[in-house]
């Protein structure tokens, strides 16, 4: 592979970081070459904070600081702000460390300087040693609404977090997608990838919302045949999180299948695994040629065996 080939992965949530940290491990050198695209939908504002998760658990992973218990968060967290805030009478559904605090005051602070999410982004890497481009897929509001039964219409960390994804979801939606723009960085990393991954993350809330800024699905559809996707799906279930609930709900197979009708136009191959190996001829029948691997990032290792062989799929 040439030293000036680069990877883009359109990421989100934990499988996507866990994802990122293989391919950074694969790449060696490489790497530096590399970016990720980021969903922002998740992003929120609590306590008068600039809160990005997606942004911030991929940026912990690849600086070797999250917490591995959870996939998110910071390791060696301490909670003294949350726990005076409770003693208070505070609102900490979202719980928040004090390491985690820092990062959110600072972007909160840059904003306010008018500094843009994507220069954010940058500093804050730049700072912990992330060695790939993490890139907001835009600069501009977008919020993932959830309408859940009994309640109407939500927010997603409402959803998610505060009722911990457990209410049947009935549709959603990408509140100021329309009306955004793909930052020029975005775009140019596409179009300039010698491959591009789509990770192992939710489809509808994590890769959904990127696709949903205007420019970046035809974006993907101009890369079709260098673009490989990693289905979240394994056994008709998510390794973590409510994918698979969401999927059915919402009317979709919870199958690599499912994966495969969501992205058979913007990706030529679909990488699944070694448990869904019988799955490979209807996913071939799809018009995309399937590959089968270990999928589950139980190790540093797995995960970087599989970004290399995602990586050559497309060779």
């Amino acid at each position: 592979m040439s030293k000036t080939s680069s990877i883009v992965t359109i990421a989100g949530g934990v499988g996507a970081a866990k994802f990122l940290r293989g391919l950074v491990a694969a790449r060696g050198e490489q790497a530096a070459h590399d970016a990720a695209i980021v969903n922002v939908a998740d992003d929120f504002h609590l306590h008068g904070l600039a809160i990005s998760p997606d942004l911030d658990t991929c940026m912990y992973t690849l600086a070797g600081d999250v917490n591995p218990q959870t996939g998110w968060g910071r390791v060696g967290e301490t909670w003294t702000v949350m726990d005076e805030l409770a003693a208070l009478g505070g609102d900490t559904w979202f719980r928040l460390g004090d390491r985690d605090l820092a990062v959110h005051l600072y972007r909160t602070q840059r904003r306010s300087h008018g500094a843009s999410l994507t220069e954010i982004t940058a500093e804050l890497c730049r700072s912990l040693g992330v060695g790939i481009q993490l890139l907001p897929v835009t600069d501009d509001p977008i919020e993932t609404r959830v309408v859940v039964e009994g309640d109407g219409e939500i927010g997603f960390q409402d959803y998610f977090v505060g009722r911990q994804h457990s209410v049947a979801v009935k549709s959603l939606r990408f509140a100021g997608a329309d009306t955004a723009a793909p930052t020029p960085e975005t775009l140019d990393a596409i179009g300039t990838a010698t491959t591009v991954i789509i990770a192992p993350s939710n489809p509808l809330v994590s890769v959904g919302p990127v696709l949903a800024v205007p420019g970046v699905r035809d974006a993907l559809v101009d890369r079709r045949e260098r673009t490989a996707a990693v289905s979240p799906i394994v056994g008709g279930k998510a390794l973590k999180g409510p994918a698979d609930r969401m999927l059915r709900e919402l009317g979709h197979e919870a199958s690599a299948v499912g994966v495969a009708r969501m992205y058979r136009d913007i990706a030529s191959v679909l990488v699944i695994d070694h448990a869904d190996a019988a799955l490979a001829a209807d996913i071939e029948a799809l018009g995309m040629r399937c590959v089968v691997t270990d999928t589950i990032m139980a190790t540093v290792d797995i995960a970087a065996a599989l970004a290399t062989t995602t990586i050559n799929s497309l060779d």
